[in-house]
């Protein structure tokens, strides 16, 4: 009689929820189907809003990164819209990384006018005129991201080096590289070469007097071996350093200038 009770209440279970899982798919999409889906434009709005991206927890970088992945799917495809999106609101979930902030503006300020002029036709339809157009519009955005990026590292070298070369390289305006390349000369993470493209861009510019301060300046300061020293610095910064370089650079403005033999720079 015992098993059999128990074997009766089993049935009376299965029957039960049968009945019930019967009501309850048609209950569940009538739920689902009046709540919203968590879209990515969902999402985006709420950040723009001023929602706290802090309620990520500790899943800001893994969220991040799932979304910086898809940018790059958009970004395949040359959908602009999208890809400029996806770019803010991933340093919007996650400004940490640095790598965000360098590789979404290089895809704002080098592929995007490539693609807006492609979409127009091709280089040999779209006007020079407006090709310049298209580059400054491009690289205004990128370089006010890249300055949106300063509010999360404010002492960051690489971000200076990133619009100093959106200047150089899309705009040819080698007089605001040469203030970007300074400041990002003057932030103690500097990379050494950052100096020395600040004194080649003031020589470009005929301003080989500040070309010849600068370098004169900077030449100490490199690593190099000296001779005395307790410690010596590593041979891969010495070759980073290039001393030697700057030091021919410098013999080199020394001619242009006419600096005579006795008032040369002695290192």
């Amino acid at each position: 009689m015992r098993f059999l009770r128990i074997a009766v209440m089993i049935a009376v279970l299965v029957v039960t929820g049968w009945a019930i899982r019967l009501f309850e798919d048609p209950a569940w999409q009538v739920v689902r189907a009046q709540q919203p889906a968590v879209k990515l434009d969902s999402l985006q709005g709420a950040l723009g809003q001023g929602v706290t991206v802090g309620l990520l927890g500790g899943f800001r970088a893994i969220v991040a990164d799932f979304f910086w992945i898809k940018t790059n799917s958009v970004w395949a495809d040359n959908d602009l819209p999208a890809t400029q999106t996806l770019i803010k609101l991933v340093t919007a979930i996650d400004p940490r990384p640095l790598y965000f902030w360098q590789n979404g503006a290089r895809m704002i300020a080098y592929d995007m006018p490539n693609w807006r002029i492609m979409a127009e036709g091709g280089y040999d339809t779209v006007s020079k005129a407006e090709q310049r157009h298209i580059d400054q519009e491009q690289s205004t955005v990128a370089i006010n991201y890249l300055n949106e990026g300063f509010g999360y590292h404010p002492d960051s070298a690489l971000l200076y080096i990133e619009i100093a070369n959106v200047y150089l390289n899309r705009l040819k305006d080698a007089n605001a590289a040469a203030e970007a390349y300074l400041k990002a000369a003057r932030q103690p993470d500097a990379p050494y070469f950052v100096a020395r493209i600040y004194g080649e861009l003031l020589r470009r510019q005929g301003r080989n007097a500040e070309a010849y301060a600068w370098l004169k300046q900077l030449y100490p300061t490199l690593p190099k071996i000296t001779p005395g020293a307790k410690t010596q610095p590593s041979p891969a910064e010495i070759e980073m350093g290039m001393a030697p370089v700057v030091l021919e650079r410098i013999r080199e403005l020394e001619k242009e200038l006419k600096i005579s033999a006795s008032q040369s720079f002695r290192p």
